[in-house]
């Protein structure tokens, strides 16, 4: 059944992911050139319960596109699973003229709208996350710069690496995902990923590998672990402990989250949020907006948040045989 909307919400939750700002502007500029009031919401759902919210025009969105982080601000909102505050949520919305919400942001994000949705706020949802944990989604905005961000300091620890014949030991984010990791760990030789999807043996494999590398000639070693599969202080320990050989530890952290995002993260943000509206503007909502297997495609909220994915073994199969 669709309906007729006439005012937009739009808000970003949980974790910052560069390209959120790009999407923000599609979203804007999109809705007002079809005729729609649209309305800023600041800090996720913890501002809409706060009403802190602007009317956004043209030039609200100008000059963002290249910037990282979200103009909107974030934040997470744990009390947003109680029924009381999302029928206040409700209320401050119909008091705002607000029809439909677009939610940017993660899995947490996208529980959120669908919990909206139930009560009777209708919501789109965009898939903006570095973890790419959206099982409904083969890529999700953001990504791509975090992989290249952590690509870059990676090769840079690996000059160090080299210099002194050690083995950095290098955690990455992702929450309880892999993605990151793995793809980060195949574009810069890694020696060994280990992620939270597939169990690994410390001793067969990393150390027997690295001792047997060593014997061939390999003077310096990157072992990459995803923060959900362990501690890369405490995998540097054990490293140096059973091998001989000097490990360092270095935890990328937050710093994978920020930077100006790249071509893909801007482009398919852009792409994602005009689709969006082109879903609103048909009176259509309570939808997620995804990129599967290369096109643009729209799921059911419940429906997206079922779907499940996994890293493919076969990658990390292959990065064993190349990185010896």
């Amino acid at each position: 059944m669709t309906q007729e909307f006439k005012t937009i919400g739009i808000l970003t939750s949980g974790g910052d992911a560069p390209g959120m700002n790009a999407a923000i502007r599609s979203v804007a500029r999109s809705a007002i050139y079809k005729g729609f009031r649209v309305i800023g919401i600041r800090r996720g759902y913890h501002g809409l319960i706060n009403e802190d919210m602007f009317e956004m025009n043209i030039r609200s969105v100008s000059e963002i596109i290249h910037r990282g982080g979200t103009v909107l601000y974030t934040a997470r909102s744990p009390e947003f699973k109680t029924k009381a505050v999302l029928e206040e949520a409700k209320e401050i919305c119909e008091r705002n003229g607000i029809d439909v919400l677009v939610c940017i942001g993660g899995d947490g994000t996208m529980r959120g709208a669908l919990a909206l949705s139930e009560v009777g706020i209708p919501c789109v949802g965009i898939p903006g996350t570095i973890d790419n944990d959206l099982g409904c989604s083969d890529y999700t905005i953001g990504y791509d710069t975090a992989m290249n961000t952590a690509m870059e300091m990676i090769d840079n620890l690996r000059d160090t690496a080299q210099s002194h014949d050690r083995c950095s030991v290098v955690e990455v984010m992702g929450r309880n995902a892999g993605y990151l990791a793995v793809t980060t760990g195949v574009a810069c030789g890694a020696l060994a990923i280990l992620v939270p999807e597939i169990p690994y043996d410390l001793d067969k494999d990393v150390i027997e590998k690295m001792l047997f590398t060593k014997g061939i000639g390999k003077r310096h070693f990157i072992v990459i672990v995803a923060e959900g599969s362990g501690s890369a202080v405490e995998i540097a320990e054990f490293i140096e402990s059973r091998s001989g050989i000097e490990a360092t530890p270095t935890v990328l952290g937050h710093v994978q989250r920020g930077g100006r995002p790249t071509t893909r993260d801007r482009h398919l943000a852009s792409i994602m949020g005009f689709r969006a509206v082109e879903l609103i503007s048909s009176g259509v909502a309570n939808r997620v907006i995804a990129h599967k297997f290369g096109k643009i495609v729209d799921f059911d909220i419940a429906e997206a948040l079922k779907m499940k994915k996994t890293i493919d073994p076969t990658l990390l199969e292959m990065s064993q045989r190349i990185s010896i």
